[in-house]
């Protein structure tokens, strides 16, 4: 189940990500950002990598991964992988 919580860092993290697509389009196209509190934290080239990263460094399952990609697309629940 979703934590209030990760509800709102998914949402805090989305709308950062919206508002720097177009300064990283260019250079991250097709790369998966890992972010938290509103920050990206790293670029991956694939889901695995990310989730991966992800959990070593947030054990605690706050963190949310967005596609960097011509349209944002709100996974909601999804767009946070957790525990």
């Amino acid at each position: 189940m979703t934590s209030e919580r990760q509800r709102q860092e998914v949402d805090r993290n989305y709308d950062a990500f919206v508002r720097v697509l177009g300064t990283i389009l260019p250079e991250h196209r097709d790369q998966l950002a890992l972010m938290r509190e509103g920050r990206i934290v790293d670029y991956f080239d694939t889901p695995r990598a990310a989730l991966g990263a992800a959990v070593q460094l947030f054990p605690d399952g706050i963190f949310s991964i967005q596609e960097v990609t011509d349209e944002p697309i709100d996974l909601g629940f999804w767009s946070h992988v957790g525990h």
